[in-house]
Formats: C-alpha cells, structure tokens, sequence
C-alpha cells in the first residue's frame, strides 16, 4: 500500500485549542498534512489508523497514563519507528528530567523548545515525513521480499533442489546454499565455476565438457548426471540440468538451473544391481543407506539452523541501519537548519561589535553571543560529520608523518599520566583523507581513551595494511588500519553497541556531548571507509579506524597567496530564499562598501541577469526550492559567462557525479572570511578554485566525547 495524505499526516495534542490551531496552520502552510486531537485517547486512534508523526506538547500529557501509547509503540513492526515531536517550555532531556522520562517512554522522540521559529517546525516535520515515507518503502520492499523469497525457496525446498547461475564469457558462478552442499561446501564457503570443474569425477569430465560445449553452440537445455568429490574424499551424485538465458543482442550470456544431490537414487540403483548378483550383501546396503540418510537429515538439520540464525543476523542488522539512517537523516536537516541561524546571528554580531560605542561591558556581551555561535558551528559540525553531509577536501596524506606531527599536541593533551606510544611501520601507502577533519578524529579517539583511564595508563596508536574482500561494510580494495588502543575500564557490552549513537554518552551530564564518536563514524564512512569498536570490560578498547589507500602521490604544499585587496564597490547579486540570512548577509556586503542586489529565488536570478544591470559578482546558497545553487550557477554562465560566481552553503549535499567548480564560502561565517573570500574573487586574476570548508576549533566539551 502506498502511503497517502493520512498515512503521512501530522497528528497534534497541545495544551490549548490556541496551540493547537496555531500549530496545524503552521504546518499546513508548509504543504503538510494535520489534524487536532482533543485528547490523549483520540491521538492514539489517529496514530493507529495510519500518521506521518505526532506533535505533543508535554503538559498535555504530563498527568496523563501513557501505558497504551507506549505499548502500541513497542509493538511497532521491524519496519517502523513511529517519529514524535514533544514541545517543552522546559528543555530537552539534558536540561529537563521530565522530558527525559518521556523520551525513554516514547522512543523516538525530537525535542523542540517553545518558543520556537516556525522554520524550525517545519524543518523537523519535513524530517519526520521523509524519515517516515522511506519507512513506508521498506515495508513495501521487505512484503515483496518475503513472498517472493517465500516461494521460490519453498519449490526448491519441495524439490529438494539447489539453484545455480552461469554468467558468461567468463563462466562466473553463483550458487546457492542447497547447491554448494551437494558439492560438499557449506553456505558460507567460497564456491567457484573452478571450484565446480575440480570437483567432478575425472572419468566424468570428458562427457561433462561435451555436453555443456554443445548447450553453448546450439543454445538446448543442459541435462547431465555425474559425478562429483567432496573436499573430504567422498564421492557424490548430482543431476544438473540448467536453461540458456540470451542477451539483447541474441548472444547467450549465463545459464541458469538447478541441481540435485541423487546420490542416494545412485546408490539405491547400484544396490539393485549387486543384489542380482548376490543377494547377501542386502543387509549391508541397506544399512549404508540408512546412515546416510541420517547423515542428511543431521547436516540439513544443522544447516537450516545456519540459515535462521544468518537470516535473524541480517533482520538485525536492517534494524539497525534504519534507525541510524532516520537518526542521520533528521540530524543533517537539523543541523543545516542550524547553520542558516547561526549565519543570521554572526553576521548580526559582527556588524554590531563594529558599529557599537566603546563600552567594555557590551564588548564582553557581544564576544560571549559570538563565541557560544562558535560553539554551535562547531556542533553543527559534528552533526553533519555523523550524518555524513560535511564538506570534505580529501587528499592523499602521509598517516605516519600526520600522526607524529600531532604527537606533541596529543601528549599535551594527554597529560602526564597517560604514557603515548607510536607503532608506525615504514613504507605504507598513503591513505585518501581530509587532514584536518582526520586530525580531529584521532584527538577526540585519543582524548576518550585517556578519559576511560582514570588512574592513567598508556595509548597506542598503530598504523598497518589491510584488505577487505568479504566485508559487507566496505567495498574491496587495500586500506589503512588506524587504531587507538588504550588501558582503561572498557565498556560492557550494551553500552558497545551504541556507542557511535549521536548524544549518547556513558559520561555525566555536562561532561561530554556524546558526538565524539558519531562524529568519527560518520567521517569515516563520508570517506569511504569504516569505524570499528573493540572493548572488553577491564581490559580497555580499541577504535580503528579503516581509511581507503590513495591511489597518488601525497600532496606537496605550494605556496600560499595572499588575497588582492578590493580597492572598489563591487555590485553584488545575492540569491537566497531565507528572508534573515539575505538580510543578514545583505548588511555584511553594503557594510564592505558593496552594492547589493537581491534576489529570492533562481528564477528571480536569472530575471536579473538578463537585465543590462551591471553585475561584478554572484552570490548564491545551494539549497533553494526550485532551483538549487549549482543549477543557477550554469544557467548563468549561459547568459554571462565570464560572471564570478560564489556558492554559499551549509554542507555538502551535492549531486552525485557533479564535479563543482564553483568556489565555496561555508556557513556559517564572519564578516572577514566574507570579505577575504570576494577579494580572491574581484581581486582579477585570482585564483577561483574551491576551498575545503572552515572547520571551526571545538569548544572544550568536543575534546572527551565518550559515549
């Protein structure tokens, strides 16, 4: 079934019928979907009857008995994490001991604080409704699935069949578990057509090879009975019998069949014929038989155990990846939403500082608003990190020179308690990473071993080579292993398992802000890579993170150039459908000594670009309704294509396949890199490639972010 208005819908239970209103409007504006609930007992009906997410705000159900709604959330299927948006006067559960109760109680709950901006709102029901269609998707996908997965393994079952697949020209082959034990092998082993040609009968082959070269030349069924040695010595019976399947073009590209073990018919048949010729070796055969049979009925006992545990291991794992999918998602929208704030916040505030008296008091007033925007750049950072959105400039690096570069910064922040240690081989390759975001890594991983030993201890880091073949998290190809070993306490089992969580942490409230790790996982995989966790209470942990090898050379720093300054006023078009950050933005260029021209949408852009306006510079954010800002960008080079075009944004969400020319300002930003920025860019002749986005220093809680 696929989801509709009612399925995708926004349910609301405020305190008053005015909240209630006034938040249904809000999110019907938006293109949404709500309905008003006037009790507890009518949000479960509609959230029963099909919803999108529920908003509720936390005085309307503060007294109220949520046994009900807890259980019909407990009882979600394996497809489904219903999302709940819960309004507090009060903080989120770091600050507010009952919202944590309601979250613990709900499960999947967002928190948002009153009052709120309406672009906030929006933002996390636009998350939400997503998160929520792909639930809906899965559950389609996982129906179809199942059935058809149902099916097709019962035939087979009934048959007692196994089911194989020949691609050619370079006979590439694909069996199935039941098919591989009628060779002897077991599901997870190894299985190739060379495999399969060793395997048979040395007296069989001949005929084998003439019966399949015939099948190719003239396109009939294959239809063969040999024989074949198992790995352990024994010789077993199997009837192949296998369908050309051809190409577009008419050409046979695989064969596609099934086989069957008839060792059993094979032998009853050689039993028959000895039996005429002595009728005293029957109870002998028929006793062989017999113990055969139980042989089979003991390994396919053995080997269905095999596959409900494989299949309850997979179910597992698909949990778990919606989740951190949903998590990451709704984290990314969050934390662009995030950006856009701060930008209108900085820029305010810088042009304040400029432009208010010298008073010393409200100069510390100002640099405090602007530090704590720091710190929320810097969060928005980690943010996106875990959900794989931040802008990266990777590069091929030196792991070992990298990390005894940092070695004093990491002593330093180790402290004298904590003896570090370096096992660094010579000759490694290098490794395809962001430098400074990878730098950042390896402290928070250093800075959490030292906090898990309390009495001090000693951390390793170690770098060696790698190769994944059969790792269902990472492609196949050569890595580098970079692992932080350290003495500490460890951590128990369930705590392992979500470690890499965003703000979860095993630390007290107010010692850590549990983005530590998410922070590094998601780097690792944005990279290409993965971030593996081994602890063991007692003993300590090990984190190693797996970087993809380079292909090139490690880059050489040139020279740095230094910015032409502007001597002129430059006529600025600045397109951005955020109402406060154009204004913001707007402020910071005139006060430059820039002429602005504004414009909300790309469309807009264009109206104005085809005018005969004289027009130096365009500055435009990525992510508009409509048209994004790469679209703009070469739409515009169509009209005036020696025009100098900047592209604001807040994270990398960019099209696959596209390489980007477009020199890049990330948000947020202060006024100088504004300034510094469109100087390359007016100065003539200046260099326009792409920057790698400013990764501001984390505040002093980012540095022991164990979970």
């Amino acid at each position: 079934m696929k989801p509709g208005p009612s399925s995708e819908r926004a349910v609301i239970l405020a305190a008053s019928e005015r909240d209630a209103v006034r938040t249904a409007h809000l999110i019907k504006e938006a293109g949404y979907y709500a309905n008003i609930c006037g009790d507890l007992a009518e949000l479960e009906r509609q959230i029963a009857s099909g919803a999108g997410l529920a908003i509720i705000a936390d005085e309307a159900i503060r007294q109220a008995d949520l046994t009900s709604l807890a259980r019909w959330l407990n009882e979600q299927p394996s497809w489904s994490d219903f999302p709940i948006v819960l309004m507090s006067e009060a903080g989120g559960p770091g600050r507010n001991p009952e919202a944590a109760r309601l979250g613990r109680q709900l499960g999947n709950v967002t928190f948002i604080e009153r009052p709120f901006h309406p672009t906030t709102l929006v933002s996390l029901v636009a998350a939400a409704v997503r998160g929520r269609r792909r639930q809906y998707e899965t559950r389609g996908i996982l129906e179809d699935l199942t059935e058809s997965e149902s099916l097709l393994q019962t035939a087979l079952n009934a048959g007692h069949l196994g089911a194989l697949e020949v691609h050619l020209p370079d006979f590439t082959l694909e069996a199935s578990a039941s098919c591989k034990r009628f060779f002897g092998r077991t599901a997870g082993d190894r299985f190739t057509y060379q495999d399969l040609l060793d395997a048979v009968h040395p007296d069989d082959r001949a005929r084998r090879t003439e019966t399949i070269e015939h099948t190719l030349q003239t396109g009939a069924d294959y239809k063969i009975e040999y024989r074949n040695i198992w790995p352990d010595g024994t010789q077993h019976w199997v009837d192949v019998r296998a369908r050309a399947v051809r190409g577009p073009d008419g050409s046979i590209k695989s064969l596609v069949g099934v086989c069957s073990d008839i060792t059993a018919r094979k032998t009853a048949e050689i039993e028959r014929e000895a039996l005429l010729a002595q009728l005293a070796a029957e109870r002998t055969a028929l006793a062989e038989l017999t113990a055969t049979l139980e042989q089979r009925v003991e390994q396919r006992t053995a080997d269905l155990m095999k596959e409900v545990a494989a299949r309850e291991r997979a179910q597992e794992q698909l949990r778990h990846a919606q989740k951190m999918e949903a998590i990451g998602q709704l984290t990314g929208g969050v934390a662009h939403d995030f950006n856009n704030l701060l930008m209108a916040v900085m820029g305010n505030l810088d042009l304040l500082r400029k432009r208010m008296p010298e008073d010393p008091r409200l100069r510390r007033l100002i640099d405090g608003a602007l530090q704590g925007a720091e710190r929320g750049a810097s969060l928005t950072q980690r943010l996106l990190a875990f959900a794989r959105q931040q802008d990266l400039r990777a590069v091929p690096v030196d792991l070992g020179a990298l990390v005894r570069d940092m070695s004093n910064l990491l002593e330093r922040s180790l402290g004298p308690r904590v003896t570090l240690r370096l096992n660094i081989p010579e000759g490694l390759p290098p490794a395809f990473v962001d430098t400074n975001q990878l730098e950042l890594a390896i402290l928070n991983l250093a800075i959490n071993a030292r906090d898990a030993m309390s009495e001090g201890g000693t951390i390793e880091i170690r770098l060696a080579t790698w190769q994944a073949k059969n790792d269902p998290a990472l492609r196949p190809g050569n890595y580098l292993k970079l692992s932080v070993v350290d003495t500490g306490s460890g951590m128990a089992p369930d705590i392992l398992k979500r470690a890499i969580e965003p703000f979860f942490s095993s630390k007290p409230v107010g010692k850590g802000t549990g983005l530590g790790l998410s922070m590094v996982h998601g780097l690792a995989v944005q990279l290409g890579g993965a971030l593996q966790l081994a602890s063991e209470v007692g003993k300590g942990t090990t984190a190693t993170l797996l970087l993809p090898v380079a292909t090139a050379a490690p880059e050489l720093e040139g020279p740095v150039f230094a910015p032409q300054k502007v001597k002129r006023s430059a006529v600025i078009l600045l397109v951005d459908d955020d109402p406060l950050i154009a204004m913001s933005t707007t402020e910071m260029l005139e006060d430059l000594g820039h002429r602005v021209i504004g414009a909300s949408s790309g469309q807009h852009a264009l109206e104005i670009l085809r005018s005969d306006q004289p027009i130096d510079l365009m500055m435009t954010d990525h992510m508009m309704p409509g048209m994004t800002g790469i679209e703009l960008a070469a739409a515009s080079r169509e009209i005036r294509p020696q025009l100098a075009v900047l592209l604001a944004t807040g994270y990398a969400e960019l099209p696959e396949g596209i390489q980007v020319d477009l020199p890049r300002l990330a948000k947020p930003y202060h006024q100088d890199q504004l300034r510094e920025r469109l100087d390359q860019l007016l100065g003539g002749g200046a260099d326009q490639r792409p920057e790698p986005a400013r990764t501001p220093l984390p505040p002093s809680d980012a540095l022991s972010p164990l979970p």
